[in-house]
């Protein structure tokens, strides 16, 4: 069953997460590069125009709970820091994914957030499990899905690369 998104506000170590919202698009959009989106299933968009018409596809399936993207800010000073993403949150399987802008790498703020994303799910959202894709040559992402207990249940190939799905328990 989809959950309320308006009052969510999921509160880390060092990370603020809350549902994408337009102010977020400008901040989102120019941290947006083709090195960052190397291991992801989409190309960056060409323009904020370009940016708008994908996140305004977000807006309705973030209000209804069904798919929330999650910006995630830094506490100290409210900087953009990446996004994630729970996907099909009526499924007894959410998917989820994270990118983290490329200044912010090494910093384990992906982990950080995902972990923060998971850990609230499994209160909310009734879930079985979570999966969790990434590409084979991302160590970063695998190091995030390990970490949180993830094992590797499916292979998959595409034109891009190739990648793994990983199974993340409920906590």
């Amino acid at each position: 069953m989809p959950v309320d998104t308006h009052a969510i506000r999921i509160l880390s170590q060092r990370l603020s997460i809350e549902p994408f919202c337009e102010q977020d698009a400008v901040e989102s959009f120019s941290c947006i590069s083709l090195s960052l989106t190397r291991y992801m299933s989409w190309e960056p968009p060409a323009s904020l125009e370009e940016y708008a018409q994908v996140w305004g596809q977000w807006l309705p399936a973030i209000a209804d709970g069904s798919d929330i993207v999650f910006t995630v800010r830094e506490l100290v000073n409210a900087r953009f820091a990446g996004l994630v993403g729970l996907n099909d949150t009526g499924s007894e399987t959410p998917e989820l994914g994270i990118w983290i802008r490329e200044d912010k790498h090494g910093l384990a703020f992906g982990g950080e957030a995902v972990r923060a994303v998971v850990q609230w799910a499994s209160q909310w959202v009734v879930v079985k499990y979570f999966i969790y894709p990434v590409a084979t040559q991302n160590g970063a992402s695998r190091r995030i899905a390990e970490a949180l207990g993830g094992v590797v249940i499916e292979r998959r190939a595409s034109e891009k690369y190739d990648s793994v799905v990983y199974r993340i328990p409920v906590v």
